[in-house]
């Protein structure tokens, strides 16, 4: 069964490990270089365990962790969503068995508002869930670019 369970400030470490693992996986959508430690620049990461707005879960699957996802209220489209997906994962091992459908699923069943999830085009994985999984809130569509679209909607 799918569940979360929120990052704490003593997963701090392990969190920003299997983060880089995303962030390097991301590169083939986005241009992002390492820096000299072979680390991967993400401005916000500290923010998740200080400012109460932005959130960061690790999903399990019963007893094993297969992913993690991180909320946060910022718009991309100069909206005030309640709720952003800033980033969501579930690891490559664990893909094509639905736990990607389950948890988005689940975290809209926990978190009503006004939301708002972007992903890149050449990221079908990603638009093909985002699409699937809000297609009954009618989503309204913004392209910020050639590579990115936003969905807006209330749940």
């Amino acid at each position: 069964m799918i569940g979360l369970q929120a990052v704490r400030a003593e997963d701090k470490e392990l969190f920003w490990n299997i983060n880089q693992k995303y962030l390097y996986e991301m590169t083939s959508y986005y241009p992002d270089e390492m820096d000299k430690q072979g680390n991967y620049h993400y401005g916000h990461f500290d923010g998740y365990f200080v400012e109460p707005e932005r959130k960061a879960f690790f999903i399990f699957n019963d007893e094993k962790m297969i992913g993690f996802v991180m909320l946060n209220p910022y718009s991309a489209i100069g909206h005030n969503p309640d709720y952003t997906i800033a980033e969501f994962t579930i690891f490559p091992s664990y893909r094509r068995k639905h736990y990607a459908f389950d948890t988005a699923k689940l975290i809209l069943s926990e978190y009503h508002g006004q939301w708002e999830i972007k992903y890149n085009e050449k990221n079908t994985g990603a638009k093909n869930l985002w699409t699937a999984v809000t297609a009954s809130y009618n989503p309204d569509v913004y392209q910020l670019n050639e590579q990115e679209t936003v969905l807006s909607f209330i749940n």
